[in-house]
């Protein structure tokens, strides 16, 4: 079965977050220029998110952003911190929160640093990254694409959908949802982080634990699509990947 055109999926009308329609982001490869999955249910006009209802699928599309050197973010929206990010991806934060939510996830909290450190927790997410090459296509574990910076291993836990947090600007009474800014899938901890991981994971950056798995990833600005289901047991190696 191909990536690029995954099995039909009934309509379904969601608006769980008042962002279901939303304006092109900054920085976007014009998703809209087409319609990569026709028979899935796209969530904006522009933003290239998908949800396959029946089988429980997110689709967000994006490109590679960074190939090499320590990171803090698996994936974050554009023009935020594509800098320390492995993907980019082509949509907001909350659009993506929106989808999970329409496919039955449920938000935990983030990880929390007041006292004790309490990890980040909410239902265990399985993330796929997928690409197209003079190979063929390709789809794999997003961990795959991790690796702890002190052991040179790929990463060996699921994300969790920790679900981020609204701040209302008292000047203005404007609500921002906070992953917007950059955290949506994490590798170090952040209290604002869509997905996080449930592990202790230091954003100080003499101390970051993760790197991107350089001879793995495609150049930078390769298209991909990442893939979000609901996790069940731990991420594996495919074979031949």
């Amino acid at each position: 079965m191909s990536l690029f055109r995954p099995p039909c999926a009934a309509l379904l009308v969601v608006c769980l977050l008042p962002v279901a329609w939303e304006a092109a982001p900054a920085g976007a490869t014009d998703p809209a220029a087409s319609d990569r999955h026709p028979d899935l249910k796209r969530l904006s006009p522009t933003a290239a998110v998908w949800i396959d209802p029946p089988g429980k699928r997110v689709v967000v599309g994006g490109r590679v952003a960074l190939a090499d050197g320590p990171i803090e973010f698996f994936a974050c929206p554009p023009k935020t911190k594509e800098h320390e990010s492995v993907v980019v991806v082509d949509a907001s934060a909350r659009l993506v929160h929106t989808a999970l939510l329409a496919i039955g996830l449920k938000p935990g909290s983030p990880a929390s640093f007041d006292g004790a450190y309490r990890p980040a927790t909410g239902d265990a997410v399985a993330v796929e990254v997928c690409w197209r090459d003079t190979e063929g296509e390709h789809c794999l574990p997003a961990q795959r694409w991790v690796r702890d910076s002190r052991t040179g291993k790929q990463l060996d836990c699921h994300w969790v959908f920790a679900g981020s947090q609204f701040w209302k600007d008292p000047s203005t009474g404007v609500e921002y949802y906070q992953a917007d800014g950059g955290d949506l899938v994490c590798v170090s901890n952040f209290p604002t982080a869509m997905l996080d991981l449930p592990i202790a994971s230091s954003q100080a950056n003499e101390a970051l634990l993760f790197e991107a798995f350089a001879e793995r990833i495609p150049p930078r600005g390769t298209p991909v699509e990442l893939i979000f289901t609901k996790a069940t047991g731990q991420p594996q190696q495919r074979p031949n990947d």
